[in-house]
């Protein structure tokens, strides 16, 4: 059995944080909390789009959805990962690891397609404000969605079947926190080259053309403003734009950084800031910078208040 060409192990070992086995328990608690938070923060914005009728307006329907992306990465990784750094033997199922691969490769492709279509959306907005119930109709909005979330299952089918393809004689110890494709392909015993071209060409519409799509929008949008006649309209449009774009620049801003140094030092730390960091601070940033949000949530709030009093 020793040289027997194992591809489909029952179980991974996942060396995530090992290295460091005192930074495990505190790790334990922050990830734990910010679990919780993330959980709550997410559902509260769905719900509240949901039951108050001024949030149903296209900005919030994308909104939505990528909170439900949130939700996807949360569920899928964190668990296993708070399981990991709370035991000593660190292992994961094969068809639990697999699923880890599909989801997160799927949920990172169309987080990054969301973030452009919602730039899309600001720009209309501003730019084309009398077009825009024209063009952002509900019947486009969903197209929209539907777009970014077929591209990226599409891309994540195509990746990470093809990651299970090479034989694997014996490698199943994976020097990260959860199964993620890159680092699946690196335990590969033959030429990965082939999956490597696919990995990069892959990551071409997503990786390259949707920042690209979010910079010309926001190039236009810019441009727009600051041809504006009041200083009260400027202050208006910036404030419609913040949230998303304080999103995007957390979103690609540490992932420019990461990517320039080591691969050896950067890789988990990427995916941890993707994984725990951005689900947990999106729906903070949307909320406490959107009046529509606050007031919201205020009147719901102020309604179950006056149910209390009432049955009291």
């Amino acid at each position: 059995m020793e040289g027997e060409n194992v591809s489909f192990p029952n179980m991974f070992v996942l060396l995530d944080f090992s290295d460091h086995p005192g930074m495990e328990m505190p790790l334990f608690g922050v990830v734990f909390i910010s679990y919780i938070l993330t959980l709550v923060g997410n559902s509260s914005i769905i719900l509240l789009t949901l039951v108050d009728p001024r949030l149903q307006t296209p900005m919030y329907f994308f909104l939505d959805y990528l909170s439900v992306l949130d939700l996807c990465v949360t569920t899928t990784i964190v668990p296993q990962l708070l399981v990991n750094l709370w035991e000593t033997k660190k292992m994961i199922a094969y068809w639990s690891c697999i699923r880890q691969a599909y989801l997160f490769h799927w949920t990172g492709c169309t987080e990054r397609a969301l973030l452009a279509v919602i730039a899309f959306d600001h720009y209309v907005a501003i730019c084309r404000p009398l077009q825009y119930t024209f063009i952002m109709h509900p019947q486009i909005c969903v197209q929209l969605a539907a777009a970014a979330w077929s591209s990226g299952l599409a891309n994540s089918l195509l990746q990470a079947t093809l990651t299970l393809q090479p034989h694997r004689r014996g490698h199943h110890s994976l020097d990260h926190f959860f199964c993620e494709v890159p680092v699946l392909i690196k335990l590969a015993c033959e030429d990965t080259t082939a999956n490597d071209l696919s990995l990069a060409r892959g990551a071409i519409p997503f990786v390259l053309v949707t920042p690209f799509l979010v910079l010309v929008s926001y190039t236009f949008i810019a441009r727009a403003v600051l041809k504006l006649p009041s200083a009260e309209g400027r202050r208006k449009a910036f404030s419609t734009c913040s949230s998303h774009v304080t999103v995007v620049i957390m979103y690609y801003g540490p992932a420019i950084y990461m990517y320039l140094q080591p691969p050896a030092n950067s890789t988990q730390a990427k995916s941890f800031f993707y994984c725990v960091i951005t689900p947990l601070l999106n729906p903070f940033i949307y909320t406490l910078r959107n009046k529509d949000v606050k007031r919201a949530l205020k009147r719901i709030l102020q309604s179950q208040g006056g149910i209390k009093s009432q049955r009291v």
